[in-house]
């Protein structure tokens, strides 16, 4: 696997880690682009932490910032990562089931 697949794929696993984070991605996948103001009014999360929490996912390459009107800042999100993300799963199970396949034919033996 080339290793900058792996580096983005860290970069959002770290990112999804904290809930914080994971409800700011829900909130922008259902609601569409919004501010760090805009996300303060509708989670439980202060706008200064949001702004933190935006600065990580920026940089994990999740979301994108937008300048709109009046220079406020509106985030926006990006798939591009997770599919990465996406496919470092799945080829690390592609390397997993060949040997649980043989370790299950192993344990189950001959009927």
């Amino acid at each position: 696997m080339p290793p900058d697949i792996e580096a983005i794929a860290e970069q959002v696993f770290v990112a999804l880690a904290d809930p914080s984070r994971r409800s700011i991605l829900a909130t922008l996948a259902s609601g569409g682009p919004a501010t760090a103001t805009d996300l303060a009014e509708r989670l439980p999360i202060t706008r200064q932490a949001i702004a933190k929490h935006l600065a990580l996912l920026t940089d994990a390459g999740l979301v994108t910032p937008e300048q709109g009107e009046r220079r406020r800042v509106r985030y926006r999100l990006r798939s591009a990562p997770m599919q990465v993300a996406q496919q470092f799963l799945a080829a690390l199970a592609r390397d997993w089931d060949g040997p649980l396949s043989a370790l299950k034919d192993h344990l189950e033996g001959p009927s």
